[in-house]
């Protein structure tokens, strides 16, 4: 008897040492996960926390909300920076997913962004440059990207698109539009690819507001419907003020019921208070003829 009382104490002892390992083990799998968590999420703090420049006939304004599942980060984020020939370089872009290796990418992408910007500050080259960098990264993820330039010597605004959503653009005199210029596959799957790029002249007074599809897509909700949401209200509210107009369009995303994180970047140019009908708009595009602001902006 006392034999038996004996091995079944060692049993007990040695499944006690296995379980105090095992729980070891685990607990520093959760700290190494938090500390994982913590250090994405002050990235993205940081990153969304960065002003963005002011200019005497421009102000940006950006909104971000995260998801609704999964972890309280994501890899949705909004720049804005002054570049070396004097203009500015916009970019607004959402990384697949919304966990920690989302938010670790979009930090790099953003980094990226910034320092191809040094080399070219033409959107076209900046987000091919940078589509390069990350396919030579091997990251399985891809990111969606629109890269933008603001001259504000002579009001241009020159845009491209790595498979992102469409901004929209209205005016103080009622005019506004989806704008669906062509683009080109998201950053990170194939070297070499072309992004299109469009100019435009900025006068009079609007706003030119770009998005993630957080913000107009959810489960059940078509893009194309919460696209058509935000246009009728930049329409309506184009004329306000820039972190006003970004704060009402990020409350769109609570209607689409969305899973995803979402970011809003409001680019308001002209004087604040404009009345409707003093707003002028002039756009040109590589190899059409420039057109003056009459009629559709389209």
């Amino acid at each position: 008897m006392a034999h038996r009382h004996t091995d079944s104490a060692g049993a007990t002892r040695e499944l006690l040492q296995k379980l105090g390992d095992l729980t070891g083990r685990i607990l520093d799998q959760i700290k190494f996960q938090q500390a994982r968590v913590e250090l994405a999420a002050a990235l993205q703090r940081q990153v969304l926390a960065a002003e963005l420049p002011v200019l005497p006939n421009l102000r940006a304004a950006g909104r971000y909300t995260p998801a609704r599942v999964g972890l309280d980060i994501g890899g949705d984020w909004y720049d804005g920076f002054v570049m070396a020939d004097g203009s500015v370089g916009f970019a607004i872009g959402d990384v697949q997913g919304h966990d920690v290796e989302a938010a670790a990418l979009m930090g790099q992408v953003r980094t990226c962004l910034r320092a191809v910007a040094t080399a070219t500050t033409d959107p076209a080259e900046v987000l091919g440059r940078t589509n390069d960098l990350l396919v030579a990264m091997a990251s399985e993820l891809f990111v969606t990207c629109s890269f933008l330039r603001f001259d504000p010597a002579t009001g241009e605004l020159s845009d491209a698109r790595a498979g992102h959503v469409p901004a929209v653009w209205a005016t103080t005199d009622g005019r506004c539009e989806i704008v669906l210029n062509e683009g080109g596959l998201p950053l990170g799957i194939h070297a070499g690819e072309h992004y299109p790029s469009s100019r435009r002249l900025l006068t009079g007074a609007g706003a030119f507001v770009l998005l993630t599809d957080g913000v107009v897509e959810g489960p059940g909700y078509p893009i194309e419907d919460g696209l058509k949401r935000v246009a009728d209200l930049v329409g309506d509210a184009c004329g306000t003020d820039p972190d006003e107009l970004a704060a009402q369009v990020i409350k769109v995303a609570d209607l689409t019921g969305h899973n995803d994180d979402a970011a809003v970047l409001v680019l308001r140019y002209g004087e604040l208070g404009d009345r409707p009908g003093s707003g002028g708009l002039e756009r040109s595009a590589s190899g059409n003829p420039e057109r003056s602001g009459s009629g559709d902006p389209g």
